[in-house]
């Protein structure tokens, strides 16, 4: 019950800094978000690298990247999630957090599908009415804007690909995403070295936003290991649902803090979304509790 109830609280305490981390971005709105990304990326590299070395499992590095294919996987990996960042610091950075927290709403929904697609799975009735939903809410919102919601869709892909493709790695989250930033580290230190030698990187100018861009690595890191600590400790309902703490915050720091306009259309599309997203998570409860009894039950009889 103690390592339950430390869970939630390591789970609460994760997706409260991720859904937080726009009042973070939006501090750094000088600095170009590709230039915020580097740093990012070096930055979590080092926490990450630091991190592994204290617990004595660096060298587990060696076996996540061991071989051609774990390579291959781990650098699609890094590409997903590489996008997945720099959608996220370039809509918070231009005013377009409301686009980015539809994303995450939408995610769990575009996961269900990738589910289906990977891996065969079925999707329960209520299940395939959340993402009929959702897709009517992708609808009204591109009619209503003259495209599709572009920035939210590939967010919620981007991440969607990034969970799919972690599934086939058997080494922990926290290592896969070292190797994934290390991997990710070369590209991103080029890329600075090319903004200083044109006199363009930020770094060093100025002390404040050079401390900022450095703590992009422990607020990458620190969630996503409280994350992880978490998901060992509670199920995979109670998972769900606290994640929606993420994008629910992301949301009133576009609407109540950056001032973000949110019209009837909005108000329309995402109270379809929300609507979706309570039917997916009571479908996912009922099969939690299903799944508990049929193991009580399993348990209590030998003989089954």
């Amino acid at each position: 019950m103690q390592s339950a109830r430390a869970g939630v609280f390591a789970m609460v305490a994760s997706c409260t800094i991720w859904g937080l981390s726009p009042l973070y971005y939006k501090m750094l709105s000088q600095v170009p978000p590709l230039e915020v990304l580097a740093h990012r990326t070096l930055w979590s590299a080092a926490f990450f690298v630091a991190v592994l070395l204290v617990q004595g499992r660096l060298e587990r590095l060696g076996s996540a990247l061991g071989t051609a294919r774990s390579v291959v996987i781990l650098a699609f990996a890094a590409l997903m999630i590489s996008t997945n960042w720099f959608l996220f610091i370039f809509s918070v950075q231009n005013g377009h957090t409301t686009e980015a927290s539809l994303g995450y709403y939408v995610y769990p929904l575009v996961a269900v599908l990738l589910g289906m697609i990977a891996f065969g799975e079925r999707l329960g009735s209520l299940q395939a009415c959340a993402v009929g939903l959702a897709a009517v809410a992708v609808l009204i919102l591109s009619v209503a804007l003259g495209t599709p919601p572009w920035v939210s869709l590939i967010i919620a892909l981007s991440f969607g690909l990034y969970s799919v493709v972690k599934k086939s790695l058997t080494v922990g989250p926290v290592v896969s995403v070292t190797a994934e930033v290390l991997l990710l580290s070369p590209l991103a230190a080029g890329w600075l070295w090319h903004l200083h030698q044109g006199s363009g990187g930020v770094f060093g100018d100025d002390a404040a936003t050079s401390a900022l861009l450095m703590i992009s690595g422990p607020l990458t890191a620190i969630p996503l290991i409280l994350f992880s600590y978490a998901s060992q400790r509670v199920t995979m309902a109670t998972v769900g649902l606290v994640q929606y703490l993420n994008p629910t915050l992301q949301f009133l720091c576009a609407v109540l803090v950056f001032g973000e306009p949110f019209g009837p259309v909005d108000a329309v599309a995402f109270g379809l979304i929300w609507t979706a997203l309570a039917l997916y998570s009571g479908a996912s409860l009922r099969q939690d509790r299903l799944r508990r009894r049929a193991s009580s039950t399993a348990l209590a009889d030998p003989s089954l």
